[in-house]
């Protein structure tokens, strides 16, 4: 009950943050597409430097608790969109901002389209790891359950940011090469990007197992929870390892387009199987917490299976030629329209 309350209410504070990720997903493709990463990195940094002093400042110097890491969490997003905005519109991105203007609403339903398959399947994704902590808030022991796997599900948030930079630089690079006609370019760019992401995995991985004894100590002075997230960090590693791949290939199919594909693997895979084996594995087999991971791990990776062979047969001739046409048909109805325009009123010319 207690740990319900708390989160109930910190949800309400972090209403705002809702509102502020909205804004900031279009700010940070639109960069990542013009390849500013290094100002999106600076941004972050400031920010960090901001959060981290105002954490300090408010939850442990007056004492706020959860309301002033709510608070500190809605004004270090802000602070990143109204930043990463201002750089914008300082004019450092060429000729890709010129300032706004009513083409922006031009063949507006097909981005919807692909947006609501965008936002589906990543909800699905997100919702699919949040319904473990749920879940294991159940069992027999729900406060030590939760908190040995909020502590592991924050190890694996950390371990997997390097695959989830891979996800944004991978998703940008093969649409800009599909759509500039290389597909053999975007197809060398995942096969280095997997490869990589791997082998950052593989080594995290490593690091946890071997220090599985102590690493505990730096986030409980429980001992049953040191005790738990002791024997799920073989888990963990493997959790690791699939999620550094599992976003790589998540940000091929986002670079591709196969969005709306992907969110009924995920429904397939996550709802269908993935739920169902833990929950069987955790409650009818008492497996606990344990049993409930493994289950949800199987779905994850058959997930991430189902995305390998995808890409590994994917034509990317063929995509590339599917981009070109998807460019021409709206640079074709956006000339069309500037063309009506110039005949309509040619003293404008």
């Amino acid at each position: 009950d207690n740990i319900a309350q708390a989160a109930g209410t910190f949800a309400i504070w972090m209403i705002p943050q809702l509102f502020a990720y909205a804004i900031n997903f279009p700010l940070a493709k639109f960069l990542q597409a013009q390849s500013k990463m290094m100002a999106m990195a600076v941004i972050a940094f400031a920010a960090l430097i901001f959060h981290t002093f105002f954490s300090w400042l408010l939850m442990l110097k007056l004492g706020w608790g959860l309301a002033g890491a709510a608070l500190v969490l809605n004004m270090s997003w802000w602070f990143i969109n109204v930043a990463q905005f201002l750089y914008i519109c300082s004019g450092t991105c060429g000729r890709a901002w010129s300032g706004f203007s009513m083409k922006a609403f031009e063949n507006l339903w097909g981005f919807v389209r692909l947006s609501i398959a965008s936002a589906v399947m990543i909800c699905l994704e997100v919702w699919y790891y949040m319904a473990l902590i749920l879940f294991a808030g159940y069992l027999k022991n729900p406060e030590v359950s939760v908190d040995g796997l909020s502590i592991c599900m924050n190890i694996l948030g950390w371990a997997v940011m390097v695959s989830f930079g891979f996800n944004a630089a991978t998703s940008v690079r093969v649409a800009n090469e599909l759509g500039a006609g290389h597909p053999r370019t975007a197809k060398i760019s995942v096969v280095v990007v997997v490869v990589c992401s791997f082998i950052v995995g593989v080594i995290f991985s490593l690091i946890l197992i071997v220090s599985r004894k102590h690493y505990p100590y730096a986030f409980t002075s429980s001992p049953d929870v040191r005790k738990l997230v002791y024997q799920l960090t073989p888990l963990l590693a493997f959790s690791i390892v699939n999620n550094n791949v599992q976003p790589v290939l998540t940000g091929v199919a986002i670079g591709a387009g196969w969005q709306t594909i992907v969110a009924y693997i995920n429904i397939a895979c996550f709802y269908i199987f993935g739920i169902p084996l833990g929950l069987i594995l955790g409650y009818k087999l008492d497996l606990g917490v344990k049993g409930i991971w493994f289950g949800m791990i199987t779905g994850t990776v058959v997930q991430t299976v189902i995305l390998f062979f995808m890409t590994y047969r994917t034509n990317w001739n063929k995509e590339a030629s599917d981009a070109e046409v998807r460019i021409k048909k709206w640079r074709g109805a956006a000339e069309d329209k500037a063309s009506d325009a110039e005949n309509t009123y040619p003293h404008l010319q």
